[in-house]
């Protein structure tokens, strides 16, 4: 028996902008943005899209009548990565304590955010009447623990406050960047988005892509916002999410040792993710990097063992 510390990454959502269910999205998944991750006793769950609902109920089935602690990383507040909040069972348990971390959503503070969208006329039960301990944190710092395990975030190239996270632990580390754009064009882009370009303060885009790079180094596993074909990213400047090039290329600077293409495009069938992973397998071997590179798929697990290797469990 191998006794040796490992950390478990579960998706379950990886769609971006709206869930999309259908024959077309079966093999990738439809559901948007959610992933667990378990390491040194904790289970750590980045963002609450659709997929959270699904999560919540394995949750229930593997716990039965144990509480559950738990703690949820909001990447930002749109709608893709926080509406399926309500529908999280563990939620609706008094025995359960949730702990809600995340950055300043600069119109309106995080805990607001999460509240006021269950607020009639848009939902029927209040945040307020859920019946589990529910604990909303709004970070200031970016570097900070969970237990044993290591958080540093980082503000990202998208519309309003947005963060990604890394995650270190005794087996190796995990980026979550769901939602990022290239910082090439950095100032049409901020043209292109007018009153959501608040929050974060931006430095000139090579230093910007510079400090990325670091903050992704050697990264096991990089988790990376890869909604747009480098033609479909012309018409979509400033939309606050990233393309095939501008993803392998980053990866690629940053040493990561595996790529997972994220946050797909609501329009992009399972054939046309396919399509994707080729190119950008491609693109990956043209740069002369030897680096792993899959897209997400809904309800497939990475197994990181403590000598830093990872392997891939389909479910």
């Amino acid at each position: 028996m191998n006794d040796a510390p490992s950390t478990r990454i579960k998706f379950w959502g990886v769609r971006g902008s709206i869930p999309t269910p259908g024959p077309g999205t079966v093999r990738y998944g439809g559901n948007t943005s959610c992933v667990e991750v378990r390491a040194e006793g904790e289970i750590i769950i980045l963002d609450a899209g659709s997929g959270i609902r699904l999560l919540g109920q394995s949750l229930q089935h593997e716990f039965g009548a144990a509480p559950i602690n738990l703690s949820l990383l909001i990447s930002h507040t749109h709608w893709d990565h926080i509406q399926g909040l309500p529908f999280f069972l563990p939620a609706y348990e008094r025995r359960n304590e949730l702990r809600v971390f995340g950055y300043d959503g600069t119109r309106a503070r995080l805990g607001e955010i999460l509240a006021g969208q269950m607020e009639t006329p848009f939902f029927p039960v209040s945040m307020a009447a859920m019946p589990g301990k529910i604990e909303v944190e709004e970070l200031r710092e970016m570097d900070f623990h969970i237990g044993e395990v290591r958080v540093r975030a980082r503000f990202l190239n998208h519309p309003g406050v947005c963060v990604g996270y890394r995650i270190f632990t005794r087996a190796g580390s995990v980026a979550y960047m769901p939602d990022n754009e290239p910082f090439e064009k950095l100032e049409e882009q901020l043209r292109n988005r007018g009153a959501d370009n608040t929050g974060h303060h931006y430095k000139a885009p090579a230093e910007e892509r510079a400090d990325l790079v670091e903050f992704l180094r050697s990264a096991d596993v990089l988790i990376l916002d890869a909604q747009y074909t480098d033609e479909e990213y012309q018409g979509h400047i400033g939309w606050g999410h990233g393309c095939i090039s501008s993803v392998v290329s980053l990866a690629a600077a940053a040493d990561a040792k595996r790529l997972i293409l994220f946050h797909h495009d609501p329009n992009h069938d399972d054939a046309m993710v396919d399509k994707i992973v080729e190119k950008a397998r491609m693109q990956m071997a043209q740069l002369g990097k030897s680096i792993t590179v899959e897209a997400a798929q809904e309800g497939s697990e990475i197994i990181l063992q403590a000598h830093g290797s990872a392997a891939a469990l389909l479910a």
